[in-house]
């Protein structure tokens, strides 16, 4: 599990931690392109390691058992509101893999790739089925920060549920986004999260809601609400003000209440999702509350029954 007065090693630890049993790096960001086109985009690479199996089953094929990628990638069209998503399933091998000396990951043809450790410039692909495609390259505008106390972010009274959680808070973006046959020149901003772990949730925890926000005045929020069985949230819930400078500043569970304002249930799944939430909190410089109200740019952005693509060799499995 995550350790207090960890110090961090880079561009080693912007890599993966193959010791720890969940890990992710999560983009997401607004792009703006030519005549007015605008795009929300989301991708996402996760590592998870299972129960180790036999080493001579997991060398036949060239894969890994012991290693399980998965990946997302989203791209939404504002304007028509068009929603494409797709995920990705494969074990460690040949057709995913995360290299542990610095940061560079991919499933399939996704990946993303920090060329150049001094600026921490990155590179993105994504694709969508054949719909769509982005490439993209990230700049941090601000230093990394890391969220939590002492090195660890902690989830829950035990622990164990924590995480090492990194963060670009402000990323510069430019590219390119293929949409159809159109391809559209596009700028803008996104967040990068990374985070370490083996557990995330306490025994009385189903869930969190996470949010960030990102001001023109160059400061950001990183909230998240960690939710008991009863529906109450857990004291471990934490909101983090980032500075112009990239100090972080973490507020307690009782500084501050997200809201559910409404909802939207999904035709497909019927599962119900809060669509608008209100975020109330205080501003650490002068102490005076404040009070957000999020909203979506389209309410339909689930992530459910998209192509799943699985890596099978001869025996069949995942």
């Amino acid at each position: 599990m995550p350790q207090t007065g960890h110090v961090f090693s880079f561009p080693r630890d912007y890599g993966s931690h193959d010791d720890f049993k969940i890990e992710w790096w999560y983009i997401t960001g607004h792009l703006f392109g030519e005549n007015g086109r605008r795009f929300g985009f989301q991708a996402t690479f996760f590592r998870s390691a299972r129960k180790p199996v036999n080493s001579a089953d997991a060398s036949q094929n060239g894969f890994d058992h012991n290693t399980i990628f998965l990946a997302h990638m989203a791209l939404l069209d504002v304007k028509s509101g068009k929603f494409l998503h797709q995920q990705r399933l494969n074990r460690a091998g040949w057709d995913a893999a995360s290299a542990t000396n610095g940061l560079d990951v991919r499933n399939g043809n996704w990946s993303l790739h920090m060329k150049d450790t001094n600026q921490r410039t990155m590179s993105l692909h994504g694709s969508l089925g054949g719909m769509a495609d982005f490439q993209l390259e990230l700049k941090p505008l601000k230093p990394l920060v890391v969220f939590g106390v002492n090195s660890v972010s902690r989830k829950a009274a035990d622990p164990a549920a924590a995480s090492y959680y990194l963060t670009f808070p402000r990323l510069q973006a430019r590219g390119t986004v293929v949409d159809g046959t159109e391809t559209n020149s596009v700028t803008g901003e996104a967040w990068m999260d990374h985070e370490i772990s083996s557990s995330q949730l306490g025994d009385d925890q189903v869930g969190w809601d996470w949010c960030c926000l990102q001001f023109k005045n160059g400061r950001e929020i990183m909230a998240y609400r960690m939710r008991r069985k009863d529906g109450t949230q857990d004291d471990f819930s934490t909101l983090a003000w980032v500075g112009t400078n990239g100090v972080v500043t973490h507020l307690p569970s009782a500084a501050f209440k997200m809201e559910t304002v409404r909802t939207w249930k999904s035709p497909v799944t019927g599962a119900v999702y809060p669509v608008s939430i209100r975020l109330r909190t205080r501003n650490p410089e002068t102490n005076q509350p404040v009070d957000f109200l999020l909203e979506p740019l389209a309410e339909n952005q689930e992530l459910a029954d998209g192509k799943l693509e699985w890596a099978i060799d001869e025996r069949g499995g995942c």
